[in-house]
């Protein structure tokens, strides 16, 4: 069976393991690219920017949580108090 290009918020939310309306709020926004299909206005978002998403949001938690923790030098890495 081939591979499906896209997938619908359904399969967004469940990939995320967070709810369609959560997938949603993500592409009203515009952190998730996607394309609206139909009358209907069915949103399908593309496997491959899907995919890119979340290495961003990866690169982004790591940016955030550098800049969250205090800087340390080498030597305090050990927990010891300089003097």
């Amino acid at each position: 069976m081939a591979e499906r290009r896209f997938m619908t918020l359904g399969d967004v939310g469940e990939e995320l393991n967070i709810s369609s309306a959560q997938a949603y709020a993500l592409v009203r926004s515009g952190e998730l690219p996607a394309i609206q299909i139909g009358g209907r206005g069915q949103w399908r978002v593309e496997a491959r920017i899907f995919e890119e998403f979340i290495v961003q949001a990866y690169e982004k938690s790591a940016a955030a949580a550098r800049e969250a923790r205090p800087a340390e030098d080498d030597e305090n890495a050990g927990g010891e108090e300089e003097r």
